[in-house]
């Protein structure tokens, strides 16, 4: 499911006039926001940074210096539901970041479910040998990479019908 801002209902596939470029995503947080970028034309997500998101100014200026770097088309930011689809309590606060990125860059921004894509990303590192504290730098950008592969795969089987 995907949720975006500008049209205010369901979104399941790319705007129209969206042209083939990079895409940056973000699995938002509390305290850190994870990043990962990738792109159109290839549809491979890859974990990016680790922004702390305590300090809102600081959070958008770190993420003023990734757009400027990557000159995205698109930013995807993750929408924390429940496991039965309501509103989980980080929801409003991850809209209200998309709504700011949106404001803020004038770059669309689409909301994509992201239930499950911390535990699945936490297996996957765990499966890598990537535990503890090495875990907690990566993890929150491995579940961006997570929502964003997501997406990528969401609109290649739309493209495919």
């Amino acid at each position: 499911m995907t949720v975006s801002f500008a049209d205010k209902h369901l979104e399941n596939h790319l705007p129209e006039q969206h042209v083939a470029g990079v895409v940056l995503a973000f699995d938002f947080g509390k305290k850190r926001t994870g990043v990962a970028m990738g792109n159109t034309a290839v549809g491979v997500a890859h974990p990016l940074a680790t922004v702390d998101s305590a300090v809102t100014e600081r959070c958008f200026a770190l993420i003023a210096q990734l757009i400027e770097t990557w000159q995205p088309v698109l930013l995807v930011v993750g929408l924390p539901l429940h496991s039965d689809g309501t509103a989980h309590e980080l929801t409003q606060l991850s809209q209200r970041f998309a709504r700011r990125l949106e404001g803020r860059f004038n770059i669309k921004v689409i909301m994509k479910d992201e239930r499950y894509t911390s535990e699945t990303a936490s297996a996957a590192l765990r499966e890598a040998g990537i535990t503890g504290r090495k875990q907690k730098a990566v993890l929150d950008q491995v579940a961006a990479q997570q929502i964003l592969q997501s997406f990528f795969d969401e609109q290649h089987a739309i493209t495919r019908r």
